[in-house]
């Protein structure tokens, strides 16, 4: 248990390479955002998706769902099927 907080100070200090390609370039060097007041938020016109954001979300989404076709096959291959059905032989 007192290695516990250790470890989990360690794993906060993990790299994320997957996130980090994800973001757009230039966002490193932007400034911050400007804070308003939630009421000016809440007023505003909602933001809407581009032809171009909605070709790279739809071009997501079909990498997404072709890789989760990819993962529903079998994880045993037949031949490793059928020898584990014999089970393992007693040698004695």
């Amino acid at each position: 248990m007192r290695l516990l907080p250790a470890f989990l100070l360690l794993c906060a200090c993990a790299q994320f390479p997957e996130l980090d390609r994800t973001q757009t370039p230039g966002v490193a060097d932007a400034p911050y955002p400007r804070l308003v007041p939630i009421g000016t938020l809440l007023e505003a016109e909602p933001a809407r998706a581009t032809p171009e954001m909605r070709a790279g979300v739809l071009g997501r989404v079909g990498a997404l769902r072709a890789r989760a076709a990819r993962l529903n096959g079998p994880v045993v291959d037949a031949a490793t099927q059928a020898r584990m059905r014999r089970g393992v032989a007693d040698p004695f």
